[in-house]
């Protein structure tokens, strides 16, 4: 029988005893080094940038760090918000024994849940810190999902998690010798079946039920996002489109751990699972993830890893900023990006037609960036790699001081009828790009940033 949280509160709540003891001095974290940018956009002053990491693991699922360690290591780190996200997988019951070679493969039991729960509560402390408690809905050949603030959980076991077909021209064209030449049949055959996205749907029905919903419980109460696209073959069923989730899957990551997830798949001809996921209608912004599976959380530099535009730092803050996309990508420590297209700021809708848009680009990481090159990617709906409506070179403007620059502007037309987003991709041209970047791509060099979409409604 299942724990309930008030028993494991009762029974297992010294496991945060640690955090809670723990002094927390700072009021925002601080240690991100010396070319820690303002927090203040400069586009929209109202809100204020927090630095998040939102899927880290432990040894509840696959880590290899005590979770109890988790959330004081990423605090230390320099972060303002970060979530323990473990993997769910076969839903085991409280105390039902692990397979011979044990639980890693398994995930996460209701015990552990419940364990994950005491300990982000015990280091939560708003306006300082925000901890979150989420999970990690894990099928091998469709993908992973996060998700965040739920007080259920589900696995893949009991909603299905099986792909209908997706993913097979790829898995054929890695495993099969000679499926090259039927691959691109096989892949426009299940993209066009009925069946498509059959897999996910009992996931999602979990998603949009009630928590009190007989035997499984629901995720009514949480949020989700798209992880590692397109890593896992079957890639959410070719992220067939769920209307009624459209404001609840608020991301997709972008960077996870030190890989630009913008080209998984394209080097064998596959389409960006950026083109996919928007392309499919879903409204997502785009995150940046470390991912840590060892014990080193919030710590590693040239991870993925999250801005958030906040209006004060606590979970219901932090969950209104994700549900509005109000966020950027980015593999750089203390870096600030805001953005706004027509005067409409990322992650939102931007009445327009046809014509230019006027875009506006907030960008800083302390005195040591100012000056530097940097080039910018309009990017819009494509095949296999989005389009790029045009590519602006710029240079970090001088952000404060007696001498402070414009924030970074310039036009770029677009026309509706051509796809319903934009996004912004900022690359350094003298670092080395993406081994799998085409020719166009390359010029770019190495992406340091994306900006959540802008969603185009005529």
């Amino acid at each position: 029988m299942p724990l309930s949280r008030r028993e494991f509160l009762k029974t297992g709540g010294a496991a945060g005893a640690l955090l809670l003891a723990r002094p927390w001095s700072r009021a925002l974290a601080t240690t991100l080094g010396p070319q820690q940018a303002s927090r203040t956009s400069r586009l929209f002053p109202g809100t204020t940038l927090v630095h998040a990491d939102l899927h880290n693991h432990s040894l509840l699922s696959d880590g290899d760090g005590d979770a109890a360690n988790a959330f004081v290591s990423m605090r230390d780190a320099g972060l303002d918000v970060a979530a323990l996200t473990d993997h769910s997988t076969f839903g085991l019951g409280a105390g039902e024994a692990c397979p011979p070679g044990g639980c890693s493969l398994v995930g996460i039991n209701e015990e552990r849940w419940q364990r994950a729960g005491v300990l982000a509560d015990a280091a939560n402390a708003d306006g300082a810190f925000t901890a979150i408690r989420g999970f990690e809905w894990s099928s091998p050949t469709l993908g992973h999902v996060n998700v965040w603030f739920s007080e259920r959980w589900i696995d893949p076991f009991h909603t299905g998690g099986t792909s209908t077909g997706e993913g097979a021209a790829q898995f054929a064209h890695e495993n099969v010798p000679g499926a090259d030449d039927i691959a691109p049949e096989l892949e426009a055959l299940v993209r066009s079946a009925p069946t498509n996205g059959a897999g996910m749907r009992a996931f999602y029905e979990w998603l949009k039920a009630p928590t009190d919903t007989p035997v499984l419980g629901g995720g009514l109460d949480g949020i989700a996002g798209f992880n590692h696209p397109g890593r896992e073959p079957g890639r959410f069923g070719y992220f067939a489109h769920d209307p009624g989730l459209a404001g609840r899957i608020v991301s997709l990551e972008v960077f996870n751990r030190s890989e630009d997830y913008l080209f998984e798949g394209t080097e064998n001809g596959y389409p960006s699972p950026l083109n996919d996921c928007l392309n499919a209608g879903w409204r997502v912004g785009l995150l940046g993830v470390t991912d840590e599976h060892g014990t080193s959380w919030g710590a590693p530099t040239g991870k993925g890893r999250a801005g958030l535009w906040v209006g004060e730092l606590s979970r219901p803050s932090v969950r209104e900023a994700m549900s509005a996309r109000r966020f950027f990508a980015t593999r750089e420590r203390g870096l600030r990006v805001d953005a706004s297209a027509n005067g409409i700021r990322m992650g939102g809708v931007v009445p327009h037609s046809a014509g230019p848009v006027r875009f506006e680009l907030d960008i800083d990481r302390g005195e040591e960036w100012y000056g530097r090159d940097l080039s910018v990617q309009i990017l819009r709906p494509g095949t296999v790699m989005p389009s790029v409506a045009q590519a602006v070179d710029v240079r970090v403007p001088i952000n404060e001081g007696p001498d402070q620059e414009p924030v970074i502007s310039f036009e770029v037309p677009i026309d509706a009828a051509d796809g319903d987003w934009t996004v912004l991709r900022i690359s350094d041209p003298n670092q080395p790009p993406d081994g799998r970047a085409d020719d166009q791509y390359r010029s770019f060099g190495r992406a340091i940033a994306y900006t959540s979409p802008f969603f185009l409604q005529p």
